[in-house]
């Protein structure tokens, strides 16, 4: 059998396992796909070839046929590439890289190199851009001690800026960044939760051109600040030091509301359920719609309106009370309300039009209950993992939480601070979810309490929700395409 036979054929079966990325053989192989291609190929130092190249060779290119020697190849890189008015980069990408080790009666003499490569182009007077990606599959052997390159395999290019690997999509930042750039996206956080744990925390793209996003990113997460405020009140509520059903007129009533006997009829209930009759946000005066508890209508207004109440209740801003019950505890150290000296505005993620202009950047000076909250996925990771495991309510409250409050359509309700979406799988399993929208951010989280699974997404820019569907789908599979499709009914 053939070395190239051999190679299919244990490539096609999974018969041998990858080395650790640790280990003495795989820094090996990595160290030498370097020198050929990282000197050789992307300087054109062709002293590595002839140094790392079998005499043994043959090269086979799904798009440019077959190559039988080591002198045929070298020669199409020195009179091709290395002439050629595109100056041509190979990147690996790190992450896709593998290491098969080889051996005979327990005898290493060879490895399998398989990963994914991209290839980058520029004239002389152009910015460098992606021409193509490929995967590759290398067969290195030991001839006289020594690892040469005998075997090599590039296949599946694609050629167009636009194609991109599904695989490492959302994982892999090269892939990832195009990705983005081609949505008009700025930037984007994901944070993936599994069974209760952390399994990926990570910020792609820019706060604005030409500024890499760094993991500590400061975000604005527009309406994702209702559920920490819902959180607020129930863990006060679960103290015995709040009631959910009692008038918050006990404690505040605004004066633009004072004589409509409505405002008696408000309470925590109503506000965290988006029951009050409030509109989303007041034209000149505040005014009800309808009667308080009985439609459903959503209002920013009416966690405002809570706001008020618990500040005049217990004589505190309520930054300090979501401190104390909330972000102290959880070590939530990069979150707040409002805009202070704490804020670190270099690594704020800038809003942005559809076309990648950047709006003014907006500071609020106050907290605000409904919106505004800037945090960082690391912290916001940390409430949902709270809210998973039961965010240290009583059971009953944590009942009362995905109960369904008021319906909002046949398939879904909303409960204490969060939308149910349901029966998002065969199992008849729920959701949590909400979502932050405003100039230049779309914000949205999803729990699902039975397998305490969770998903963050946060973007900076008016072309956001472009991210939302292959994320879920990505992260939360089964599930991410039942609660897909519940959003889009």
């Amino acid at each position: 059998m053939t070395h190239l036979k051999y190679l299919f054929f244990l490539i096609g079966f999974h018969t041998f396992s990858q080395v650790e990325r640790s280990s003495e053989l795989f820094q090996t192989i990595k160290e030498k796909d370097s020198l050929l291609f990282d000197i050789g190929f992307n300087t054109c130092d062709i002293r590595q070839f002839e140094q790392l190249v079998s005499e043994d060779f043959e090269f086979y290119h799904d798009k440019g046929g077959i190559t039988h020697s080591k002198q045929d190849f070298i020669a199409s890189i020195k009179d091709g590439l290395c002439l050629s008015p595109y100056k041509s980069r190979r990147e690996l990408i790190d992450s896709s890289l593998n290491v098969f080790p080889m051996e005979r009666n327990g005898v290493l003499y060879g490895a399998v190199e398989t990963g994914i490569h991209q290839f980058y182009e520029k004239n002389d007077n152009t910015v460098e851009h992606l021409s193509g990606i490929a995967q590759f599959s290398h067969l290195w052997l030991l001839e006289n001690g020594e690892w040469m390159l005998s075997r090599c395999l590039s296949y599946d290019h694609k050629d167009m800026e636009e194609s991109y690997d599904e695989t490492l999509l959302f994982i892999d930042a090269n892939e990832t960044n195009r990705w983005l750039k081609q949505q008009h996206i700025l930037a984007l956080g994901i944070g993936d939760i599994e069974h209760g744990e952390l399994k990926q925390l990570s910020v792609f793209g820019e706060l604005e051109a030409g500024k890499p996003a760094p993991q500590h990113t400061i975000w604005n997460v527009a309406s994702l600040t209702k559920p920490v405020t819902a959180l607020v009140a129930l863990k006060l509520i679960n103290k015995g030091k709040w009631n959910l059903d009692e008038p918050l007129s006990n404690y505040y009533t605004d004066p633009d509301i004072a004589e409509n006997p409505f405002s008696k009829k408000l309470t925590t209930r109503m506000v965290l359920s988006h029951q009050t009759g409030f509109p989303n946000w007041r034209a000149d005066t505040l005014s009800f719609n309808f009667e308080p508890g009985t439609s459903y209508h959503y209002s920013g207004e009416g966690y405002e309106y809570l706001r008020k109440a618990l500040e005049s209740k217990f004589g505190k801003s309520f930054d300090q009370l979501a401190n104390r019950l909330i972000f102290k505890p959880l070590k939530m150290k990069n979150t707040c309300f409002f805009w202070n000296s704490k804020v670190d505005e270099t690594a704020f993620a800038k809003w942005h039009t559809k076309t990648g202009e950047r709006y003014p950047t907006y500071k609020n000076k106050k907290p605000n209950a409904a919106d505004d909250l800037l945090t960082t996925v690391e912290d916001y990771l940390k409430f949902m993992l709270h809210i998973l495991n039961g965010a240290g309510l009583s059971d009953q409250l944590q009942r009362e939480m995905v109960a369904e409050q008021v319906r909002v359509n046949p398939y879904k309700h909303f409960g204490l601070g969060w939308c149910i979406d349901e029966n998002i799988n065969s199992q008849n399993d729920f959701a949590l979810v909400h979502g932050g929208n405003d100039i230049g951010v779309h914000t949205i989280v999803f729990l699902i309490p039975h397998t305490k699974n969770g998903l963050l997404i946060f973007t900076n820019s008016d072309n956001g929700t472009a991210a939302f569907e292959p994320v879920l789908k990505k992260f939360l599979g089964v599930d991410g395409q039942g609660i897909f499709e519940v959003e889009m009914k």
